[in-house]
């Protein structure tokens, strides 16, 4: 693996990672981190999947902003999941680890049995919250994670934005630093991490799928 450094550039480290893992594939929730992390590896020359996990709560934004980012990048390979559970229930309420299992972590986890990417590309960054302050641009575990945008923090993210002019989640630019499913997602405080509107009051500051037991 090449020395990358905190001042290394993420398209450096996409291009790294697509000449080392063929395979390499990118779940994306449209955060703003997801979009401008498409958009990098877009043009560091990825053609593959982006994987998005409907998971019957996300706000109507946050399904036009995928629409959106689908309309502007044709040549990639946008793949949505589900559960194929109702929206009626309330689980979240009393449950809200048990809810992210069965319909974020789950049809991603068996999405991705079934394809056997040997590495993912992901938007995370080491200033969203404490539980990421330390990763690493590259992650080794089960399978290998590619963190590009590891030591980017808000104001970079939103200055690239605004000089791509990319389609962003509305909702960002009132305080939702960080768009979950709508039950379980707030706007953002003065002085709050990017993710402290997640889950909010619930004792959860991840849903899963990075960290804990069923991490990809």
């Amino acid at each position: 693996m090449p020395e990358f450094s905190f001042t290394s550039h993420p398209t450096e480290v996409i291009q790294w990672a697509l000449e080392t893992y063929p395979d390499l594939t990118m779940p994306s929730a449209f955060n703003i981190n997801g979009v401008v992390l498409i958009d990098l590896a877009y043009k560091a020359g990825y053609r593959g999947e982006v994987i998005f996990v409907d998971t019957g709560y996300h706000f109507h934004e946050t399904l036009q902003t995928r629409d959106a980012l689908q309309a502007r990048y044709p040549e990639l390979k946008f793949v949505t999941l589900d559960a194929g559970l109702s929206n009626e229930d309330t689980q979240y309420q009393t449950d809200p680890d048990g809810c992210c299992a069965v319909r974020k972590v789950a049809p991603l986890q068996n999405y991705l049995a079934e394809k056997a990417p040997s590495a993912l590309l992901n938007g995370r960054s080491r200033d969203q919250a404490d539980t990421r302050k330390d990763i690493p641009f590259v992650e080794e575990g089960k399978r290998t994670k590619i963190n590009p945008l590891a030591y980017w923090d808000r104001c970079t993210l939103e200055a690239y934005v605004n000089a791509h002019d990319l389609p962003i989640n509305p909702l960002y630019w009132d305080g939702f630093l960080s768009i979950g499913c709508w039950p379980c997602t707030r706007a953002v405080r003065p002085g709050e991490d990017a993710r402290a509107g997640r889950w909010a009051g619930k004792g959860k500051t991840e849903c899963g799928l990075w960290v804990g037991e069923n991490t990809l």
